[in-house]
């Protein structure tokens, strides 16, 4: 049997750029996607805490510091907003006691500070 487990999690990001006219995706930070195990195209999940909004896009290299929502997206929260990111992955039930989510917790500019 096959699980579903968290993979990858950016926790309480702030929103700094949102894009209407981009194409799609989420803009992240390229130390974030390192620490948090987060591929360039993977598919994300997005939760907006201050509005409860839950949406799944594509991350794609930021700038520094950089959580900005592209495209559809950018309707879905506003500047200064925080959001979670999560990824998950498929794991064999042989494999689930050795696996270790990449959780990384930011300060008030993105820039992490704890790998809970």
């Amino acid at each position: 049997m096959r699980r579903k487990m968290l993979n990858g999690k950016i926790h309480r990001a702030r929103v700094t750029d949102a894009d209407l006219n981009y194409v799609g995706s989420i803009s992240i930070d390229p130390l974030l996607l390192k620490e948090a195990d987060i591929l360039v195209n993977e598919q994300v999940t997005v939760l907006n805490l201050m509005n409860g909004a839950r949406f799944e896009t594509y991350a794609i290299e930021g700038g520094e510091g950089q959580i900005c929502l592209n495209g559809a997206a950018a309707r879905l929260a506003q500047i200064g907003d925080l959001v979670i990111v999560l990824t998950y992955v498929d794991v064999d039930e042989d494999e689930r006691a050795g696996h270790e989510p990449k959780v990384v917790i930011v300060d008030e500019e993105n820039r992490p500070v704890d790998h809970g």
